[in-house]
C-alpha cells in the first residue's frame, strides 16, 4: 500500500527521474507501436507493422518484436517468433506480478480466429507457452484497429475497441476479473468517449489515473495524449481530460503513452519526423497535472440567458501563439441565437458560464493573427466543466491554417450548414489584411477512383472560392488546388480517421 501511495505522489508532482536507456537501436523505417517493459526492467517488447520478417510478411498488422537491455543499452530487436505472433495484429496487454504475459486478441493452431478477446501466455525456459485465450463475455471490436492494457494483479483490463454501445469510432472499456470470471466490458462514458476515437489506453497502477490517445478531443495534431482522473467507483464519472502538453504532443500523431516509474521514465509513439511510421519515443519527466484553477468567472447576463445551474457549464481555457506557447489575450465571439464576446486575460486564460443546451460556434482573433473558429456542441456533452484551448497561428508567408468546421456532403460540392460560420471567418481575416493573399488547398480521402477525387477536391476548392468572392474578397487573393487523396493526415482505416483526411486548408502565399 505505501509503495502504491509512493508512486501516486510521483505521479502528481511532475518529477525528472534519472536519463532513460537509448532507444537508438529500436526504431527502425517500419511502424513501431505499443512499447512494454518486462517487470524486471531488462526486456522491451514492442509490435511492429508492415515488417517483412513478420508471420504475415509486409502486409502483417502487427507482430511482436523484442529487445534485450545489455550493457547500458537496448540491443537490436529480434523477432518474438511464432508462439505468440500469428498473422493477426499481435500486441502485448502487460504482466501479472506473477510474470505472465498478457497479450491481444485470441490465438489457434492453423484455424481461422472467430473468436476476440485477449489470452495469457506464461515463462517456458527462455520462451512462452502457446497463449491460452480468455473468454470475456460480450466482447466485440467490429474495428481492425484494437488495444489496450491489464495491470499487475490482471484483473482489470481496459481497453479500445468498437463494440457494444460505441459512440464514434473506438471508445474505451473496462472489464474486471471476479471469482476467476471476467465481466462484461463496461464503456467508460461520454466524460471519456467522444464521437470520434479514443485509442491505447493505460491505467496507473492504482486504477486512478486513465491516459489514452484521443483526435476527439482538442490537442494539436490527429492524436494527442490526454490524461483524466477517476472520480468514484462506477468507472463513468472522470475528470475533464487535460491535453499532456507538448513535451509528448505535437502536430502529428502521438499513441500508446505509458509510465514505468519503477525504472524512471515514460513510453510512447509518435510520427513526428517519421514519414507518418510511428517510432518509440521515452519522456525522463513522469507528469501529471492537476486539474486547472478557475479564478474568475465571467457570467452572462441574466436577461440573455434565463438558466438554472444544472443546466450551466463551466467552459475554460487559454489561448496561445501556436509556434513558441506565448500567451495571447485574444478576443472570443460566442454565437448561438444569441451573441457575446469575452476577452482572454494577459495570460491567456479565459473562463465563462454558458448554457449547457446550445450549439456555439467560437470565434477567437487577435491583431496579427489568423482568426480561427471552433464549433461547439454542448448538448451532446454531459459534463460539469469543459477545457477548451486556442492556438493561434502568426500571420506569415507558409502557413498552413485546417479549416476544420468547412464540410462538404459525401461526394459532392454541397457545403453543410456548419460551414458557414468558418468560411466567414476567413472573409472576416482577409478584410482584416487587406494584402494578405491565400492558396486553397482541398483534400479528400482514399476511397474510390483516385482521378475522380483529385477533381472533387478541385471542384470543393472552387466552390469555397466562389464563395469568399461573393463576400467581397477579390479573386486575385484567392488561389486554389485540389490534391485528391495524396495528402493524408490520419490513417484511411476507419470513417472517423477519413473525414479528417476530408478536409480544407489554406496557404498564406502573401502578407
Amino acid at each position: 500500500m505505501k509503495k502504491l501511495l509512493f508512486v501516486f505522489f510521483l505521479l502528481k508532482l511532475s518529477i525528472t527521474w534519472s536519463q532513460a536507456p537509448s532507444l537508438l537501436n529500436i526504431n527502425s523505417p517500419y511502424d513501431e507501436q505499443n512499447p512494454v517493459i518486462s517487470l524486471d526492467g531488462k526486456v522491451l517488447y514492442f509490435t511492429i507493422a508492415g515488417h517483412p520478417k513478420n508471420i504475415g510478411g509486409i502486409k502483417d498488422p502487427g507482430d511482436i518484436w523484442v529487445s534485450i537491455y545489455l550493457n547500458g543499452q537496448w540491443q537490436n530487436p529480434i523477432h518474438g517468433g511464432s508462439v505468440i505472433n500469428n498473422a493477426n495484429y499481435n500486441s502485448v496487454l502487460g504482466f501479472s506480478e506473477v510474470g505472465d504475459l498478457y497479450l491481444w486478441g485470441h490465438y489457434s493452431n492453423n484455424n481461422p480466429i472467430t473468436t476476440q478477446g485477449i489470452a495469457v501466455s506464461t515463462k517456458n525456459g527462455n520462451d512462452w507457452t502457446a497463449p491460452e485465450n480468455i473468454s470475456i463475455p460480450y466482447f466485440l471490436n467490429k474495428s481492425s484497429y484494437g488495444n489496450g492494457s491489464i495491470n499487475s494483479a490482471a484483473n482489470t483490463l481496459i481497453f479500445a475497441a468498437e463494440g457494444y454501445g460505441t459512440v464514434g469510432g473506438e471508445d474505451i472499456y473496462v472489464s474486471f476479473k471476479n471469482n476467476g470470471r471476467w465481466s462484461e466490458p463496461l464503456n467508460l462514458g461520454k466524460n471519456i468517449n467522444t464521437p470520434f476515437q479514443e485509442v491505447t489506453p493505460w491505467l496507473s497502477e492504482d486504477g486512478h489515473l486513465l491516459y489514452f490517445a484521443s483526435n476527439g478531443w482538442k490537442g494539436a495534431g490527429s492524436f494527442d495524449i490526454f490524461v483524466a482522473k477517476r472520480l468514484d467507483d462506477s468507472w463513468e464519472r472522470w475528470s475533464t481530460p487535460e491535453w499532456l502538453g507538448d513535451k509528448v504532443n505535437s502536430e502529428s500523431r502521438e499513441l500508446h503513452f505509458r509510465m514505468f516509474p519503477k525504472f524512471g521514465y515514460s513510453l510512447f509513439t509518435s510520427t513526428h519526423d517519421s514519414n507518418r511510421y510511428g517510432v518509440i519515443k521515452v519522456l525522463n519527466d513522469t507528469i501529471f497535472k492537476p486539474e486547472p484553477k478557475i479564478d474568475t468567472l465571467l457570467k452572462i447576463k441574466e436577461q440573455d440567458y434565463q438558466v438554472k445551474a444544472t443546466n450551466a457549464i463551466v467552459l475554460f481555457g487559454k489561448v496561445t501563439n501556436a509556434k513558441n506557447n506565448a500567451a495571447i489575450s485574444a478576443v472570443l465571439k460566442f454565437r448561438s441565437d444569441s451573441s457575446f464576446v469575452i476577452t482572454a486575460k494577459s495570460n491567456g486564460q479565459y473562463s465563462v458560464i454558458i448554457p449547457s443546451t446550445k450549439v456555439y460556434a467560437i470565434e477567437v482573433e487577435h491583431k496579427g493573427y489568423v482568426n480561427v473558429v471552433e464549433r461547439l456542441d454542448l448538448k451532446t456533452m454531459q459534463l460539469n466543466s469543459l477545457e477548451l484551448n486556442f492556438t493561434l497561428q502568426p500571420i506569415e508567408v507558409g502557413t498552413v491554417v485546417n479549416l476544420k468546421s468547412v464540410l462538404f456532403n459525401m461526394g459532392t460540392t454541397t457545403l453543410l450548414e456548419e460551414s458557414y460560420a468558418e468560411l466567414d471567418a476567413v472573409v472576416d481575416f482577409l478584410k482584416s489584411n487587406p494584402k494578405v493573399e491565400i492558396e486553397l488547398e482541398g483534400h479528400t480521402d482514399n476511397r474510390g477512383d483516385a482521378k475522380k477525387n483529385l477533381v472533387l477536391s478541385q471542384q470543393r476548392v472552387e466552390k469555397i472560392k466562389s464563395y469568399l468572392v461573393s463576400k467581397g474578397i477579390a479573386g486575385r487573393r484567392v488561389k486554389g488546388k485540389g490534391f485528391g487523396g495524396t495528402r493524408p493526415i490520419a490513417t484511411n482505416d476507419t470513417e472517423e480517421a477519413r473525414k479528417m483526411n476530408r478536409r480544407v486548408e489554406f496557404l498564406i502565399t502573401k502578407n
